[in-house]
């Protein structure tokens, strides 16, 4: 499958909070940084995602904001 996301960052699923529609996934990319990803409970189970799971992380945005 070809995907147009540029920003493709190879890491492992480090912990997965379940919620009432979306859960977190938080994947562990090395060197101590953690990405999470808010998506749908339906998602994680259709990709059966468990903790220790391989999974590429794929950012596409139109917006990236950075306040201080």
């Amino acid at each position: 499958m070809k995907i147009s996301a540029r920003n493709q960052i190879s890491g492992t699923i480090a912990a997965i909070h379940p919620g009432a529609v979306n859960g977190t996934v938080k994947v562990d990319i090395g060197g101590g940084v953690i990405v999470t990803a808010s998506i749908t409970e339906e998602a994680i189970a259709d990709l059966a995602l468990v903790e220790g799971d391989a999974v590429t992380v794929l950012i596409k945005a139109s917006d990236v904001l950075i306040g201080k």
